[in-house]
């Protein structure tokens, strides 16, 4: 790829026009990690926290949020969902996953759907948990894989 697709010949942002493009099975897994203290990882856990079950409200927020990404980018396009998916699962004492995968026929992909989703989700999780642990962390936010389109498909390689 030469340049950046979202500018034209004088620097000018633009959104990419994909009309021309064939509409292919489109399918991206993004991740989050969100870390806090004992006593919000067992409240989250055992869905007993002070706002009720965090990690219910948060998978829904997250697929909300997919659906709301073209809203919340700038230069996304809105697309047509087939499917979107949050999982939150504990990794390790104090440290919830959140996993979501999106999925589309269209004519461009959904990693940015994907990582909204996970972002979102892990936001959530802090704003139903915030009352027991304020020094919550969110990080590794990342794009784990992704199939179909133009570039084919990507598998993170951890080193």
């Amino acid at each position: 790829m030469s340049g950046l697709t979202h500018q034209d010949e004088e620097g000018r942002v633009r959104m990419v026009d994909v009309a021309d493009k064939p509409a292919t099975r489109r399918r991206a897994v993004a991740t989050a990690r969100i870390s806090m203290n004992s006593q919000a990882f067992e409240a989250i856990r055992d869905g007993v926290g002070p706002k009720g079950d965090a990690r219910q409200t948060a998978e829904l927020a997250g697929i909300m949020a997919a659906k709301q990404t073209s809203s919340l980018i700038p230069l996304c396009h809105p697309l047509p969902l087939t499917k979107v998916k949050v999982a939150i699962e504990p990794v390790t004492s104090g440290v919830f996953e959140v996993r979501a995968e999106v999925r589309t026929d269209g004519k461009t992909g959904v990693e940015m759907e994907a990582l909204t989703a996970a972002s979102v989700a892990a936001l959530t999780l802090y704003d139903m948990a915030k009352a027991l642990d304020k020094s919550m962390q969110i990080d590794a936010v990342r794009l784990e894989e992704k199939q179909g389109g133009q570039s084919g498909d990507y598998q993170r390689a951890d080193p």
